[in-house]
């Protein structure tokens, strides 16, 4: 599979705050799928094949009296998570109780401790739809559960959930980088039960899971629900996250049509996590 290409923006923001997080909220509707935040504003990444010369006129706070953005941007080969990852990086830990941190940090007191090097993929926990998912698999049984994580970029959910006892598991991606990373975090945390596969939802026939994490973005959700309850056992639990809180009823609706009832929302600066059952 070809390397994504990306456009990078570099935004500077005045006032920094709130100014930072309204700009991010409004690129994520936009499409922009990646944020890291930097000393003046932020750098926002999205994929070539979502962007267009006009992307930026629905960003009303870029039109706004109340801050100064300026910002310039190009085309990037592969985006260097790992490099952008660590300028700012520290551990971070889920309800006292899982930490996910890189090599060179020192081992917390955590029952579950998940050790990941990103390389060029995305997932470290620090975004609010990896930090809800890591505490949705917390709060749930997952002993002896089989395990689909879509879309799973550093494999941090699927190498958490086999911690928890979960067993058989597959983690898929369809980018690269994505595969070729999670294939060595699960090495690293000494996984046995992960199968780490490249593709998308068509790689979903056939398959059955007790639970299916999707953390992916609104549209690939909306068009791949129905392929995730085909493989969904009776009595099955399907989260789902990587979209704002106004989605939510787009997405809840397009799951009642294949008879999941949303029985828990968890939300964190505007961005959601669902559960759902069947």
């Amino acid at each position: 599979m070809s390397n994504n290409i990306y456009i990078g923006y570099d935004f500077k923001v005045t006032p920094l705050q709130p100014g930072t997080e309204i700009l991010i909220a409004e690129l994520g509707y936009a499409g922009f799928e990646s944020f890291v935040e930097t000393d003046g504003g932020v750098t926002a990444y999205i994929q070539k094949d979502e962007w267009n010369d006009t992307i930026l006129e629905d960003i009303q706070i870029l039109s706004s009296d109340e801050f100064e953005i300026s910002y310039s941007f190009s085309e990037i080969e592969q985006v260097n998570w790992n490099q952008e990852w660590e300028k700012n990086f520290n551990p971070i830990i889920v309800e006292n109780e899982c930490s996910v941190r890189a090599p060179f940090h020192e081992k917390p007191d955590t029952k579950f401790d998940i050790v990941i090097e990103p390389k060029m993929s995305f997932g470290t926990g620090h975004h609010e739809t990896t930090h809800m998912m890591i505490h949705h698999i917390l709060k749930n049984d997952f002993e002896g559960k089989s395990v689909l994580d879509m879309g799973c970029g550093t494999g941090v959910l699927a190498i958490l959930a086999e911690m928890k006892g979960a067993n058989p598991l597959d983690a898929i991606d369809y980018d690269n980088w994505c595969f070729i990373n999670s294939l060595e975090n699960v090495e690293r945390n000494n996984c046995k039960h992960i199968t780490v596969l490249e593709g998308d939802a068509a790689l979903l026939k056939d398959r059955k899971y007790d639970v299916i994490i999707a953390n992916i973005n609104r549209n690939i959700l909306l068009n791949d629900i129905e392929a995730y309850t085909k493989c969904l056992n009776t009595n099955g639990m399907l989260f789902l996250s990587g979209f704002y809180k106004d989605d939510i009823p787009v997405i809840e609706e397009e799951c009642n049509k294949y008879h999941l009832n949303l029985v828990e929302t968890l939300e964190r600066n505007n961005w959601v996590a669902l559960k759902f059952l069947n």
